[in-house]
Formats: structure tokens, sequence, C-alpha cells
């Protein structure tokens, strides 16, 4: 199993619409992805390590699939879509990372 997460940093001035990416783009991620991805998780940053610091992201997801070809055969042909849709919720752009999920 690994796990693409997605991560817009917290950048002062930076707009992102939490209620879109939970509602609108999300969905669409798993509509176009269809049973490549398995699940998926929505975070919304509240504060950083210390008392009274940021969080070090604004928002992020985090999704679920077999295996990293899996992923990329179920985003691949649809990523033109999914990136065109970015605008719609954030003027930030995504710091990206694939996992090996080792404990579930």
């Amino acid at each position: 199993m690994i796990k693409v997460s997605v991560m817009y940093p917290n950048t002062p001035g930076g707009r992102f619409d939490h209620d879109y990416y939970r509602d609108k783009h999300m969905p669409l991620v798993k509509a176009r992805m269809g049973d490549a991805c398995k699940s998926y998780t929505v975070d919304k940053g509240l504060a950083g390590g210390a008392p009274g610091a940021p969080a070090t992201y604004v928002g992020m997801c985090h999704i679920f699939c077999d295996s990293v070809e899996a992923f990329q055969a179920g985003f691949g042909p649809h990523a033109k879509e999914i990136m065109a849709d970015i605008p719609n919720y954030t003027d930030q752009s995504p710091v990206i990372q694939i996992s090996e999920v080792v404990v579930g």
C-alpha cells in the first residue's frame, strides 16, 4: 500500500478554500481515479509543534493506492483536468510525497 500526500504550505497571505477542497476537488480526484484510489483523507492545518506556532501546511490530502503504478494509472489520464481545478481553491503550490505505508 502506498500513500500520496499532497500538502499545501501555510504561506502568509495565501488563499485556500477548505470547503471547495473537501467538497469538490477531492471528490473529483476520487471519481476520476476510480478503484485505483482505495481511500483518501483531507486534513486542515491547525497549529505547529511549538505553542502558538502556525501550522506548517494549511491543508493536505492523503490518497491511498495499492502501488505507485496503480496511482499513476488512475491519476495520469486525468492529471490535466485535476491540476486545472487547483486554482479554484488555492493559489499555493503543493508539495507532494509518495510513501510506503508500513503500519496501517
